[in-house]
């Protein structure tokens, strides 16, 4: 399972859209709460962050409206925290807390008579299951319906006795779930131009699961399932674009200062000083061409072929991950030079196999400025926060190691949460691009939406607040509505304890 890992938090609020009004007003786009979960346990070492994420990881190799709703909790690297979703699924809607994995496809949540799944959580949150026999616009889906091929190519995919079609997800750390799939409608709320909102709902196709196993069974980080965001058909957000219902893009801006929180649209945020760079094409996950590094404008003695992507190589862009991880080759290069950079002005020291640097300075005057650098011209800036975390203090110096993390003998980079927060992401797979830009994610962010007339227009994610926060309406008791919007990405960003 993925170590630390952010997720969602949606609420849902405003009126429903009917079939006419869907026509009318077009697609809508949705940005969600993101709430901080802290679980009871403190500081980890930074040896079980790297086996998290090494789980994480084998999870990878294996396989216009708005809405903006303000960020709970407080980010801070000495404490483990989630980013959760509470979607609403079925009818009645019922809620349910699932887990937002940007490596995997498909939403699966725990089913009645569910074996192994647990029954109360460490994070301090309520675990439902659901129960297709009590909602009544629930179809389970059979071995023949052409939906089920689509779970081939996000999971283990069968025919059970039943005629249902099961499937099967095992994870790197050995845990795994199995069910089935049903269809049932997912709801949410939208607005689509001049700030009004629609409370809308849409039909998706999901895991019903009966079966847990390994870590998936233990209580202290227990969710109610997990929310895949891959690019796979399966995955809900191509579900809902693929209908029409919400645009082929999403971004995130997620705060990295003592605030915590963040926001996450599904639609575009739009910022003049976005940099953007081709998605690598026919890859599973969000794979880019990352072709050097450079500290202080200087590029690193590094060949662009440790960074060359294949179908088990590459630079990946992760969310769900906590730290960031460099190529084997990539790695002491990149560790050498800000250790001379700053050799003058710190006291350099191994705790744990991690390279540490004591100071009484402020990181930001004495460490350098590292760039991340992409095809098409596009460059990622790190300070010195994105590639450093705080450890602990001696005698009045502070402790900073470097959060990157070594990936042997697999040729792969991953940019998690250590690298992506304080930014702007935009996911653009309609146009196959991601794009960047530094950003004070505590500030309102403005996004792109469609009027009535079809015709876009940038509207202030923090002033659609106010009215956002509508009242609402049980979908079920309406006829006729029509499907529009809702999703997300997220995120992980925990942190470890050194001791010297």
């Amino acid at each position: 399972m993925l170590p630390a890992r952010y997720l969602v938090a949606v609420v849902i609020s405003g009126v429903l859209m009917s079939a006419a009004a869907a026509v009318l007003y077009g697609e809508g786009t949705l940005s969600f709460t993101l709430e901080r979960a802290f679980p009871t346990s403190h500081g980890v070492e930074m040896s079980q962050l790297r086996e998290r994420d090494r789980v994480r990881h084998g999870r990878i190799l294996q396989s216009s409206g708005v809405v903006d709703f303000p960020v709970e909790g407080t980010y801070d690297p000495f404490l483990v925290g989630l980013y959760f979703t509470r979607v609403q699924l079925g009818s009645p809607p019922k809620e349910f807390y699932v887990q937002i994995d940007t490596g995997s496809d498909v939403l699966w949540v725990s089913c009645t008579s569910c074996n192994g799944c647990p029954t109360s959580s460490g994070l301090q949150i309520p675990l439902e299951f659901f129960d297709p026999s009590n909602s009544p616009t629930a179809s389970v889906i059979s071995c023949s319906d052409q939906r089920c091929a689509l779970g081939e190519q996000s999971s283990d995919s069968g025919c059970s006795t039943q005629n249902q079609c099961s499937y099967t997800f095992q994870y790197g750390d050995g845990s795994g779930t199995s069910g089935y799939y049903v269809a049932d409608f997912i709801h949410f709320t939208t607005v689509v131009g001049n700030s009004m909102n629609l409370n809308t709902s849409s039909q998706v196709v999901f895991g019903c699961s009966t079966s847990q196993t390994g870590d998936l069974t233990k209580p202290d980080r227990a969710v109610d399932g997990i929310f895949g965001f891959g690019q796979q058909s399966m995955s809900v957000i191509s579900q809902l674009s693929s209908q029409g219902a919400t645009p082929n893009v999403f971004s995130h801006c997620l705060k990295g200062s003592n605030g915590g929180g963040g926001i996450l649209v599904l639609g575009q945020i739009v910022e003049p000083s976005i940099v953007y760079t081709p998605l690598v094409p026919s890859q599973m996950h969000y794979n880019l061409n990352l072709q050097s590094i450079s500290i202080n404008g200087q590029p690193l003695p590094i060949s662009s072929q440790v960074f060359a992507t294949s179908s088990n190589r590459g630079t990946i862009i992760d969310s769900g991950t906590t730290l960031a991880y460099l190529a084997e080759e990539a790695y002491d290069p990149f560790v050498n030079a800000i250790t001379q950079a700053v050799s003058a002005s710190t006291r350099p020291l191994v705790a744990k196999g991690t390279q540490c640097y004591l100071t009484t300075s402020s990181v930001s005057d004495i460490f350098p400025t590292v760039s991340l650098n992409f095809a098409g011209g596009a460059s990622m800036m790190l300070k010195p926060e994105d590639y450093l975390l705080q450890q602990n203090s001696i005698g009045g110096a502070a402790v900073w190691c470097i959060g990157f993390q070594k990936l042997q003998g697999q040729g792969i980079t991953i940019l998690g949460d250590l690298v992506l927060k304080d930014k702007i992401v935009v996911y653009d797979l309609a146009n196959q691009r991601i794009g960047w830009t530094n950003y004070d994610c505590s500030t309102s962010v403005n996004v792109s939406t469609t009027t009535r007339s079809g015709r876009s227009e940038v509207v202030d994610a923090g002033q659609i607040n106010n009215n956002a926060a509508g009242w609402r309406v049980n979908p079920y008791e309406v006829m006729g509505n029509i499907v529009v919007a809702f999703l997300l990405h997220v995120l992980a960003f925990g942190c470890y304890s050194v001791l010297l």
